[in-house]
This record gives structure tokens, C-alpha cells and sequence, in this order.
């Protein structure tokens, strides 16, 4: 008898890098040019993992995060080393907040020279640990994969999150045998079991009494692939739901059960809340948004990773699918709902209605609310809008409409500018056919506004749409109420960065007349390249807001 022989191919190790992404079906790796980087380059050459070059690594990283906010599957971005990995770090903090499942690769000095002082020489590991599920560095060549395959899974394992591992130049560079073998797998935890049996029967013996229920969810019902189960649950037991973050369109905009007006009336006037997904962090007033005697059931992915900042009286944690399906069985026979769900529609419309005048306005500069009436029209079922920006883009919140899942992509809590393009750049990418727009604040754009080259030269037809009204928005009117004056809150007025988009080779249209908007959208999107719409809006307009930030 013969012994079993392993057939073993000696290669580098940033082809066997690459190996390992395409086993995974990672086929886009999101960079900016770097020499540390080299082999890892020719590795996803050889293997057939496309580069996307971005001009800053902050794009890079947060087009990798873009990608697995509409893919659900995990993004990959390779900075270069020392400034290309702390140019990315801001994006590697979104993605923790937004519990995205990133996977960063940096480049390193080489061992052999470590503490030498080599070029762009520093440990990224102290600094990206407190971002990220896993940060680390290999040892010695043959540890680079078993490393990349924590990597992925680590960041694919709720809660999802980032990963960051650092590649030193000699030891990426240098060959190792790559063993034959079956291909990995990604985790799959939304297949998974079901939350505790016991805590099931308590949230539902308190949702089969409720008279005024609620579902406030978030962006782990996304991450969680939650959706197709909360419909069932709130459509057989007539639950009004609410929705934040990336769960946005996971109950369509149009749902009979669905609101998004009503929220303070709806949240403060239940009885029993079911909270999937989300924190109760600022957006939620740190609990302070349901009434006092509202009864909380926490449902999620797994235990929170902070306390609740006030008394739940269920917790489900486990796979949302499994786990909302049986809620939804155990609680069955509650008390009809319909005069409640009629009370929260008729506050709904009621809010809806009292926009109307500021839809229709033809001022000149433009209320922000009209740009995006005129933008709605134009607008597919299925269009990716793309947040980046404060005040605008919180309109965008009250009037765009989401009616699938992963159509939404805004910063998240950690509230990082500059993120737009990234995400869009990626989001066009995995869906070539449908519409990608993004929205603009004019001091957002300032952040990032340079990718525009980066979506022409890659042939990605995004097209942005910008509230420019000279004003960081969110600070200024807020510092003019509490002391009577604002200091560095004002940018140049009517500044012209349609025409910069058209020297980085877009289209680009001012426009300064509400009647004309809908036109120059339409222009925009037979454009065959990047465009922007830069719309001046009205500086005196002052958003509604109420969230506590603090």
C-alpha cells in the first residue's frame, strides 16, 4: 500500500494571499498603489482578483466596506504601509461601528530590518487592535494564510466587524509550499439556531397581551439576513415598524405596515417594543425614545457589546431567521391592532402633508426638500442611494424611499465624511445595471471629492447629487442658537464643483432653479460617465433636529 502523497506548489506569498480570497469568492481588492504591496498585486494578477484603485486609502478602505454593505459577503482593502494604513483607519472605524465585515491588509516593513528605521517603519497593530475583531502579524511566510483565513472568517462572525492583518515586505515576498485542498467556506451564521427557547416564550407572552406594539430595527436585521423573517412576523401579528441604519428597505417603503413619520408618537406610545438589530445608542435617545412603561424584547445576532442603557424584559440572541419565525409562532392570538396601526398611519400622513409646501417650494436657492421631490421622480425601485454629508442628507432621510434591502448606504454612528464615493464606487460595481446616487453635502464633497477620477478612470457612472449652500450646516446654526454667532462654519458660496467633476471627467450641470432639476437628473443619468448635479441650496434653511447626540 502506497502512502497518500499531497501535491504542493511552491509560490509567493502574495499569490497564496490571493488564492485565499478567491477561494472565498473575494474577486475585488480596493487599493492605492504601494510599494509594500507588490507581490499581493501579483498574486490577485495571476489569480483573477481585480484591482480597484482609489487616489486616497481612505477611499479604498471605504469602498471595501461599500462592497460588503451591498454584497453582505466581507470587503477587502490593501493599504500600503505607515501613512496608507492610518489614512484608512477612519474607515476602519466606520466599519466597526456599522459592524461591516471588512478585512484590511497592510503593508509592513521587513522583519529583518525591524527597528531600523526602514521606509514608512511603524507598528499598525496598536493602533488599529481597538478598531477591529483581530489585528495582527505573521511570524513567517507559511502563517500568512491560516492568518488570512482567520481574517475573513473572524470578520463574518456576528457581531461582524473589521480585520486588519499587516503583511512584513521579506516574508510576503518569499515562497512557501501551497498544499492542495478543498476550498473554505464563509461562515453562515444567519442558518444558525435560534435564540433560547425560554427567552422566546417570554418576549412572546408579552407580545400575545400587546395592545400597541412596535418594531424598531437596525443594521444587524441586515446583517443577519433578517428580513424575509420580520415580514412574516409583523405582517401575521400586525406589528407598525420602524426602521434605521442599513435595514432600511428591508420592509419595503410602501408596506402597509411601515412608517418612518410616526416614529415619536410610535415608539413613545407602545407598549411593547420589539428592538432587532439595533442599539439603543443616540439614535434612540439611549432608550429615552419609547415611553417609560414601554416593555423592551432585545432581539439580535449575539450578546450586545455594551450594556442596555435601560431594563429589557426579553433577550433573544441567536440567527434572526430561526429566531423571529418562532417568536412569530409563540405569539400568536394577541389583541386586535388595527385601531393602533390606523392611529399611527393617520399621524404618518399627517406629517407627510405638512412637507408638502416645502416639496413644492420655488425659492431661489432651492429648500433642500425640493431637491429631493424633483430627485424621486427619476428615481428606479431599485436605486442605491449613498449618504455623505449632515444636514442635506438628513433631508434625504425624511423623503428618499427604500423598497429593498442593501439600497441605503449612509456613514453610520461613527458619522465619517468623506465616505460617499467609496461606497458608490463600490455599490455601482456589484450592481452595474441600477442606478448608484450619491448625495452630497457641499463639505463632504471636499473630503473625497478627488474620486471622481477615480470613478472615470474605472468606467463607473455614479451619479452625485449635491446640496451646496456654502455652510457646514450641522454647526453652524446650532452654534448661532446657543451663542448668537458661528466662527469656521462658512465655506465659498456657489462654488462651481460640477466643473471640477468635469475636469476629472464627468458631467457636471449647475443648477440654481428648482424647474430645472428634474431635467438635469435625467441628463445625468444618460451621461455615460460620472455626474454631478450640483443644486445651490438655501443656507437659511434650518434643519428640525432633535436627536441627542451626547
Amino acid at each position: 500500500m502506497g502512502s497518500e502523497v499531497t501535491e504542493k506548489t511552491s509560490l509567493h506569498a502574495g499569490r497564496r494571499i490571493a488564492r485565499r480570497l478567491k477561494a472565498y469568492g473575494i474577486d475585488k481588492l480596493f487599493t492605492l498603489s504601494g510599494g509594500h504591496l507588490f507581490s499581493i498585486y501579483d498574486g490577485c494578477k495571476d489569480e483573477g482578483v481585480e484591482l480597484i484603485d482609489t487616489r486616497h486609502e481612505q477611499a479604498a478602505a471605504f469602498a471595501a466596506e461599500g462592497w460588503a454593505k451591498v454584497t453582505r459577503t466581507p470587503g477587502v482593502a490593501a493599504l500600503t504601509a505607515g501613512p496608507g494604513v492610518t489614512n484608512g483607519m477612519s474607515a476602519i472605524a466606520s466599519a466597526q461601528a456599522n459592524n461591516s465585515p471588512l478585512f484590511v491588509m497592510g503593508g509592513r516593513a521587513p522583519a529583518m530590518r525591524w527597528g531600523m528605521g526602514s521606509l514608512q517603519e511603524i507598528d499598525h497593530v496598536p493602533f488599529v487592535r481597538p478598531l477591529t475583531k483581530l489585528a495582527a502579524t505573521p511570524t513567517n511566510t507559511d502563517e500568512i494564510p491560516l492568518l488570512v483565513d482567520e481574517a475573513i472568517t473572524t470578520s463574518m462572525t456576528p457581531h461582524f466587524g473589521p480585520t486588519f492583518l499587516d503583511f512584513p515586505m521579506d516574508l510576503v515576498f518569499m515562497e512557501g509550499e501551497e498544499p492542495d485542498g478543498p476550498d473554505p467556506v464563509l461562515p453562515q451564521p444567519q442558518n444558525g439556531p435560534a435564540a433560547a427557547s425560554d427567552e422566546i416564550e417570554r418576549a412572546a407572552a408579552l407580545l400575545r397581551s400587546a395592545e400597541r406594539p412596535v418594531v424598531m430595527a437596525g443594521t444587524n436585521l441586515y446583517w443577519g439576513h433578517g428580513e424575509e423573517a420580520l415580514l412574516e412576523l409583523i405582517e401575521r401579528l400586525k406589528v407598525p415598524t420602524f426602521l434605521n441604519g442599513m435595514a432600511r428597505g428591508c420592509v419595503p417603503a410602501d408596506h402597509e405596515l411601515f412608517f418612518s413619520r410616526a416614529r415619536g408618537a410610535g415608539l413613545k406610545g407602545a407598549d411593547v417594543a420589539i428592538v432587532i438589530g439595533v442599539p439603543m445608542d443616540f439614535r434612540l435617545n439611549f432608550g429615552g425614545s419609547f415611553g417609560e412603561d414601554t416593555k423592551i424584547i432585545a432581539i439580535d445576532v449575539a450578546e450586545p457589546l455594551r450594556d442596555h442603557p435601560r431594563e429589557v424584559s426579553a433577550e433573544l440572541y441567536g440567527a434572526l431567521p430561526a429566531t423571529l419565525r418562532e417568536l412569530k409562532e409563540a405569539s400568536l392570538g394577541g389583541p386586535d391592532r388595527s385601531a393602533w396601526v390606523s392611529k399611527l398611519r393617520a399621524a404618518e400622513d399627517e406629517k407627510i402633508a405638512s412637507e408638502g409646501d416645502e416639496v413644492n417650494d420655488p425659492r431661489v436657492p432651492m429648500h433642500p426638500l425640493r431637491v429631493y421631490g424633483e430627485l424621486s421622480k427619476v428615481l428606479d425601485r431599485d436605486a442605491i442611494i449613498v449618504c455623505d454629508g449632515g444636514d442635506f442628507v438628513s433631508y434625504a432621510g425624511r423623503m428618499i424611499k427604500s423598497y429593498e434591502p442593501g439600497c441605503w448606504l449612509d456613514p453610520g454612528p461613527f458619522g465619517c465624511l468623506g465616505s460617499g464615493p467609496g461606497y458608490a464606487l463600490a455599490a455601482k460595481l456589484a450592481h452595474p445595471d441600477r442606478q448608484v446616487v450619491l448625495l452630497f453635502g457641499d463639505g463632504a464633497f471636499g473630503f473625497s471629492g478627488m474620486e471622481y477620477d477615480t470613478l472615470a478612470r474605472h468606467g463607473v457612472n455614479v451619479v452625485g447629487v449635491m446640496g451646496n449652500n456654502g455652510i457646514w450646516s450641522l454647526e453652524k446654526h446650532p452654534m448661532e442658537y446657543i451663542y448668537g454667532y458661528s466662527v469656521v462654519a462658512d465655506l465659498r458660496p456657489e462654488t462651481r464643483y460640477d466643473t471640477i467633476v468635469e475636469a476629472l471627467g464627468g458631467h457636471g450641470e449647475l443648477v440654481r432653479d428648482p424647474n430645472d432639476l428634474e431635467g438635469a437628473f435625467r441628463r445625468a443619468f444618460d451621461a455615460g460617465k460620472p455626474a454631478l448635479v450640483n443644486a445651490l441650496t438655501d443656507p437659511t434653511v434650518i434643519y428640525p433636529r432633535k436627536a441627542n447626540l451626547a
